[in-house]
């Protein structure tokens, strides 16, 4: 068999110009449609890492925020819970101080009416006993109040204790004005004339007193001088009374005084009237 170098010379050249063709019209274009699909998908995968690195940043932030929120809510909670503890805690201390305020005013204001209840008692039970002394002794004795009283006073003056006497001799002997002796009333010539005796005859001199009418004085004589007072007065009778008054009014008074800061009443015993003692009445030497 015959070669036909020609033909065969000739096929090569068209293989090779084929081959040519495609690597220049169809493997180049392909092989570069790959290359730019593959930069492609690198890209995108690249552009979805980075996407993927930010979403989780911003989770992550997300949830830094979310916990300093929370956190922050926490705290103002607290905050809140304790002021509104401290502003309840405030307005019950000043709710309590207010009370305590009022209580103190009405118990004061009941005082008040108490002692001027006693004090009028007091003022009338000595106008009431003075009538009645003097209306007795009248009638019983046919001596008068006032000559009983300047007796008393006369007699009182004798038997003071020597330092009392002392002093009181001294403050009516250094005194550059007549020393007054006050009474409830008009003393008689007779009665005014044996008091300036006994104080002569008591101090071994001349006493000068001037004779005073005092409404203070009820039912007694009052000498001063000098800072230096003797003074009799049948008041000190009436001192028990006025105890007696102010503890029955303590008593009667229902939560006023004793129970007005006490969350439950609680009887008071009644006083024991018949064993308070009364005092007798008071010859008072000392300091005015």
């Amino acid at each position: 068999m015959l070669i036909d170098w020609f033909t065969v010379g000739a096929q090569i050249v068209n293989f090779l110009i084929l081959v040519w063709l495609l690597q220049h019209f169809l493997y180049k274009p392909i092989l570069d449609a790959i290359d730019a699909r593959e930069k492609r998908i690198a890209a995108e995968l690249a552009d979805a890492d980075e996407k993927k690195a930010e979403a989780q940043k911003e989770r992550i932030d997300f949830e830094d925020k979310n916990k300093a929120f929370d956190e922050q809510r926490t705290a103002l909670l607290a905050k809140a819970t304790d002021e509104a503890k401290a502003e309840r805690g405030r307005l019950i201390d000043q709710a309590k101080q207010y009370e305590a305020s009022l209580r103190a005013t009405q118990v004061e204001a009941l005082r008040g009416d108490q002692s001027r209840l006693g004090n009028e008692i007091t003022l009338l039970a000595e106008k009431e006993v003075f009538a009645i002394a003097r209306k007795a002794l009248t009638d019983l004795a046919n001596v008068s109040l006032e000559e009983r009283v300047g007796e008393v006073f006369t007699r009182r003056l004798r038997d003071l204790d020597p330092k009392a006497k002392e002093l009181l001799g001294a403050a009516l002997k250094n005194s550059s004005e007549p020393a007054p002796l006050r009474s409830a009333f008009d003393l008689p010539a007779a009665q005014k004339a044996a008091i300036q005796n006994a104080l002569n005859e008591t101090f071994s001199a001349e006493i000068r007193i001037k004779f005073e009418d005092s409404q203070d004085a009820i039912c007694g004589i009052e000498l001063t001088a000098n800072g230096q007072k003797l003074a009799w007065s049948i008041s000190s009778y009436l001192a028990g009374l006025s105890t007696k008054i102010s503890d029955l009014v303590d008593t009667q008074s229902p939560p006023a005084i004793d129970n007005m800061n006490k969350p439950e009443m609680v009887a008071s015993p009644k006083p024991d009237t018949a064993k308070a003692p009364v005092p007798e009445p008071a010859v008072l030497v000392g300091a005015k």
